[in-house]
């Protein structure tokens, strides 16, 4: 088949129903109506000669040529956007635009200040807001715009663009003090040693919970809370133990101590999530590049 056999406005429709996996929802994504989407629908299937998306129990799933006809189309999509917005350009100096960023309550602790203190410097009329999304959600609020940019350990969030930023591992913080501190020991006999500790978690970051449960220390757990950065005021009052990552741990450090077991799943990275779609926006790029110069290692 020809270029010229195909409409701009299927592409964007093939495009909405890959990435929303239901017809109904890209319909709303472009703006058209369930019938008026599968109408499009039933042209491109008849123009590439394949189903495209089959149904299921909840929306539809992509055909081999559909998968690999993704990530070209989704491309040329952005290569266009970006050739149409050549003209734009971004002056942080002058810029009030708003950033939305996902990240969890660790992610806000780690990297607002620093990001804060220089934007204050080279963007002071910028604005930032983070909102914090089900991890199933955040493909989708990257590719609407609804977010710019995700920050964490994600390995759930695919079909976008990416860059490590910094690797970290969980560990153990105690109260400085802690009976459990008077004996050194490693390896092993450390981590068979935690089963004397008992432990407060967090619902919002599941994988602490889920190394406690590997380590058969589940039934240590006291107390559970929703959030994440009231733990070391926790771990100070009390004789209670937090699993959480050694960076945020080092803020800490004046008052709390550090153990570090041979936890199963313990190192992970944090990495930088953005849409290809939105890649060639100048202040988006200008963004990514200030948050990879600070927080890179």
């Amino acid at each position: 088949m020809h270029i010229n056999d195909i409409d701009l406005n299927l592409l964007r429709l093939f495009d909405a129903v890959y990435r929303a996996r239901n017809v109904s929802r890209a319909a709303e994504m472009l703006g058209l109506t369930q019938p008026a989407a599968s109408q499009g629908l039933r042209r491109l299937r008849a123009l590439l000669a394949d189903p495209l998306f089959m149904r299921t129990g909840t929306g539809v799933q992509p055909t081999p040529r559909a998968e690999r006809l993704a990530d070209g189309v989704r491309t040329a999509l952005g290569v266009l956007e970006a050739a149409l917005n050549e003209g734009e350009t971004f002056d942080p100096a002058a810029s009030n635009r708003i950033f939305r960023l996902h990240m969890s309550d660790i992610g806000e602790g780690r990297f607002l200040p620093e990001l804060m203190a220089h934007l204050h410097l080279q963007a002071p009329h910028v604005r930032v807001q983070t909102l914090p999304l089900p991890r199933d959600a955040i493909t989708e609020a990257l590719d609407h715009g609804r977010i710019d940019f995700a920050l964490g350990f994600l390995p759930m969030v695919k079909d976008t663009r990416s860059t490590q930023l910094l690797h970290d591992r969980y560990i153990v913080l105690l109260r400085k003090g802690h009976p459990f501190l008077r004996r050194r020991r490693s390896g092993k006999a450390l981590l068979a040693a935690l089963s004397e500790l008992e432990f407060v978690g967090t619902r919002s970051h599941a994988d602490t919970l889920r190394i406690l449960q590997l380590t058969d220390l589940q039934d240590r757990l006291r107390l559970v809370t929703e959030h994440f950065m009231v733990l070391p005021a926790i771990v100070r009052a009390t004789d209670l133990a937090a699993v959480m990552p050694r960076n945020i741990a080092r803020n800490f450090s004046q008052t709390c101590a550090v153990v570090e077991p041979e936890f199963p799943l313990s190192d992970f990275t944090v990495s930088l999530y953005w849409s290809r779609r939105f890649e060639p926006d100048p202040g988006l790029a200008w963004l990514r590049r200030e948050i990879e110069t600070l927080f890179r290692e």
